[in-house]
């Protein structure tokens, strides 16, 4: 299975990369744009990219990224866009996870590949909304799969935009399978909601793991139109919203509601436990907290 693998997996590692630099310059071209609003006068954003490594246990190399951060923008906050591959050998606590999900071979061989790419946006205007996607694929020697998805976060919720942004997620679901679009919508309400606050943390969107259907193509091909929703999804929504003027007591809602993101992230979210568990950059696995929060 690893022969096989290596040419699917360098073919995954590279749409990750090209999704990055398609996101990258449409995200930066909305900078450019920003004519008018209280930002309007300041330089357009420009992403800051650094490179990310991953350190085994030995400290060998063990692959890394791209990290790539704009702050202060006239629309963007903060909004990283995040790429990585990486390799090595799981440990005792990330082994149990993955056994206790039915990922087989732990106990003989724990060994891993990963390649994938993580957004979170954090928005100048509180009426435009943070959102949050990612798509991924995993291997093992013993299995392989791929997960990912998307979710719109607004502190000022409309209902015309969660219905936008879920149209375009459906239709490209639609694409592959008529269930997948129900099946992950609730997943991500499942995934995405805060226990200790009895409520989601946004408006959902999709969210999809352990993804193997047994035909690679059609998956990593879903995965693919996963990625590819996401601007259509997500950029009218910012368009209609970056120049509308705001309150101050706007503005608060959005510190209060950024505090409820830190906290599902740095709590509940897997990809960030992975992430800190498996040695990868901690700042690239914590760039998605926003630059300023506020707790009640």
């Amino acid at each position: 299975m690893t022969e096989q693998f290596d040419n699917r997996k360098m073919q995954a590692a590279a749409w990750f990369r090209s999704l990055r630099d398609e996101i990258v310059a449409a995200f930066e071209a909305l900078e450019d744009s920003q004519a008018t609003g209280p930002f309007a006068g300041l330089s357009p954003g420009r992403f800051e990219v650094s490179e990310t490594k991953r350190q085994s246990d030995d400290g060998s190399d063990a692959g890394g990224g791209l990290m790539n951060v704009m702050r202060g923008g006239r629309v963007f906050e903060k909004v990283g866009v995040n790429v990585s591959t990486v390799h090595g050998t799981l440990g005792e606590r990330a082994q149990k996870a993955m056994a206790a999900r039915g990922v087989p071979g732990m106990d003989s061989d724990p060994r891993f590949w990963a390649s994938g790419i993580s957004l979170v946006a954090h928005m100048q205007n509180p009426h435009t909304p943070a959102v949050h996607m990612n798509t991924r694929m995993f291997w093992t020697p013993q299995a392989w799969w791929f997960g990912g998805g998307s979710d719109l976060n607004p502190c000022l919720e409309r209902a015309a935009d969660t219905e936008a942004f879920h149209a375009v997620l459906k239709d490209h679901c639609d694409r592959h399978d008529d269930a997948y679009y129900d099946r992950f919508k609730a997943w991500a309400d499942e995934y995405f909601f805060i226990p200790h606050r009895n409520r989601a943390r946004g408006v959902g969107g999709i969210f999809y793991d352990d993804l193997n259907t047994g035909d690679w193509e059609a998956d990593f091909a879903f995965t693919q139109d996963v990625g590819r929703a996401f601007l259509p999804a997500f950029v009218p929504i910012t368009e209609n919203w970056r120049d509308t003027p705001w309150t101050d007591a706007d503005k608060d809602a959005q510190l209060v509601h950024r505090g409820l993101y830190a906290e599902y992230n740095l709590v509940y979210d897997r990809g960030t436990k992975f992430g800190l568990e498996t040695g990868h950059d901690a700042n690239a696995v914590l760039m998605s907290l926003p630059p300023l929060a506020k707790w009640i």
